[in-house]
């Protein structure tokens, strides 16, 4: 919220000297309320690729508000491509994703801003866009680097931690696919939109731009639409009944919208519902300052956010789905990676260590925000589901439950491995032990892909355990530290036992129920 004061704060002066109008301030807010989010995750070089991507998606979607007034056809179909190229560069990696999240920033503005107003001419408030964007940049990056320093907010992972080798696709990446969702998507609103709401089709685009945007998969799709339906439509009630209290040009609305972006900021952690609500509200309230009665807008605003939902809703689904379960495969498998190299690296390098750490905690947090809504999912009844092993409470949930039992006994080894890293080095028990669990991890992550297990080394399986005590031990060996070891070892090989048959390939009937299908 500061990075948005700040920002608004500077568009008011700029608005105010250079006779621009007040659209422009509302386009330094929208850009901004999302900048201050994901601005969290930048590193340095993430930074000044924003200084350079932002000011020229911001310029940008000026002229595209201009166009879309001017030549609606030729603008909805430009809004369209650059949503949709903005999500296909997610295919070159971390970076180009993030450069992607700048370039749409803006263009969401263009839907914010109530339309009614005559088209700008010349190209005064393109300039003073794009200035105002590097101005929110640079204001918010002295913001997040002031605490991440103090602590007020963790600092990011690395690029080294986030980055992962991309398995070559048969036939269609997911960005791809995502683009393309989004493209039928928003292709459908503006069309449904524009004929039956001429005057407030944004209301439909921008909903079914919110369901698709981000989604992972079907499951994740249909969550989100359901929340985001159920919150705005509660959010825009409320707003209806309070908004009314202000007039148009009201500074006391002024100040409520920044307290509801406050609090959705807050809750949008606990759920998307909570997020919707408010963003909802904050939009009817702005309308509200523009002079649009909400009482008489009431249904439309609603029956606009139901039908966008649908439309994101139906396009994740049928336009090359996702399925949810082959997520939770790829995102399983990156995580069993991880940990593989947690064994496989030189326990005496200290960084790479660290690092190994650090890859396998974050990919089991990846894994955990896929299969966050099939939580909901298996809540929901499911009459003969409950007892099938396919079920989203036995596959998707025990998946990443098993991984994160996981997470203690890695931390734990790792601070084992730093405060003795050569006596567990030399350990010969310890060493055959790591070994036989990264073969271990190697079958399961071959089970995950539907491969067949690699053949078994001579004398035992990989679920075999050698004793933890006996053997002659090394003279410099330190038992403090070798025990420990041995245990986590020992629990991670168990949740490997617990993993493995949840992927098992046998053929098992399924239900058709809405969890089951979303995957």
């Amino acid at each position: 919220m500061a990075t948005v004061l700040g920002t608004y704060a500077w568009a008011l002066l700029v608005e105010h000297e250079a006779g621009l109008r007040v659209d422009s301030v509302v386009q330094a807010v929208v850009i901004a309320s999302a900048l201050g989010r994901v601005q969290r995750l930048f590193d340095r070089a993430d930074r000044l690729l924003a200084c350079a991507v932002l000011p020229c998606a911001a310029a940008g979607g000026t002229e595209l508000s201009t166009l879309i007034q001017r030549h609606p056809l030729a603008g909805d179909a430009v809004f369209v491509l650059g949503v949709a190229g903005a999500i296909w560069v997610r295919r070159f990696g971390a970076r180009a994703t993030r450069a992607g999240t700048l370039v749409v920033l803006p263009l969401i503005a263009v839907l914010v801003v109530p339309g009614g107003a005559p088209p700008v001419s010349g190209h005064t408030g393109t300039v003073w866009a794009a200035a105002t964007a590097l101005v929110a940049v640079a204001w918010g990056a002295v913001l997040t680097r002031t605490a991440q320093r103090t602590g007020l907010v963790a600092r990011p992972p690395s690029a080294r931690v986030t980055t992962a080798t991309r398995a070559p696709h048969r036939w269609m990446p997911p960005s791809s696919r995502m683009a393309l969702q989004m493209a039928a998507a928003l292709t459908a609103a503006f069309v449904i939109g524009r004929n039956l709401w001429p005057d407030h089709w944004a209301w439909v685009v921008l909903t079914a731009f919110l369901v698709c945007s981000g989604a992972r998969s079907r499951g994740d799709v249909l969550v989100k639409g359901a929340w985001r339906t159920l919150g705005a439509a509660a959010g825009t009630v409320v707003a209806t009944a309070v908004s009314g209290l202000f007039g148009p040009r009201s500074d006391t609305a002024v100040v409520l919208i920044f307290v509801v972006l406050a609090v959705a900021t807050w809750l949008r952690e606990l759920s998307y519902a909570y997020w919707a609500a408010c963003v909802t509200a904050v939009l009817s309230l702005l309308y509200d300052w523009f002079g649009q009665s909400p009482g008489d807008l009431l249904h439309t605003r609603l029956a606009g956010i139901a039908v966008g939902a649908v439309l994101g809703v139906t396009a994740s689904w049928l336009v090359l789905p996702i399925r949810t379960e082959a997520v939770i495969r790829a995102r399983t498998a990156a995580a069993l990676s991880g940990l593989g190299e947690m064994m496989e690296t030189d326990w005496r390098d200290a960084p790479a260590v660290r690092m190994a750490q650090a890859r396998f905690t974050y990919r089991v947090d990846q894994l955990a925000a896929v299969t966050a809504p099939m939580r909901i999912l298996a809540a929901l009844p499911a009459p003969g589901a409950l007892s099938s092993r396919r079920h989203p409470d036995h596959f998707t949930l025990r998946s990443v439950t098993t991984l994160r039992h996981c997470v203690g006994p890695v931390d734990e080894l790792a601070r084992a491995i730093r405060a003795a890293p050569d006596a567990l080095t030399s350990d010969p028990v310890v060493t055959q032990r790591r070994h036989r669990l990264a073969a271990h991890a190697l079958t399961v992550r071959r089970a995950i892909g539907r491969r067949p297990a690699p053949p078994a080394a001579a004398g035992a399986t990989p679920s075999e355990r050698p004793p933890t005590t006996g053997g002659a031990a090394p003279p410099n060996q330190s038992v403090l530290a070798t025990v420990p070891v041995l245990a986590a070892l020992d629990e991670i090989d168990t949740q490997l036992d617990v993993l493995s048959p949840l992927f098992d390939p046998s053929p098992v009937s399924t239900s058709g129920t809405t969890a089951a299908a979303a995957r």
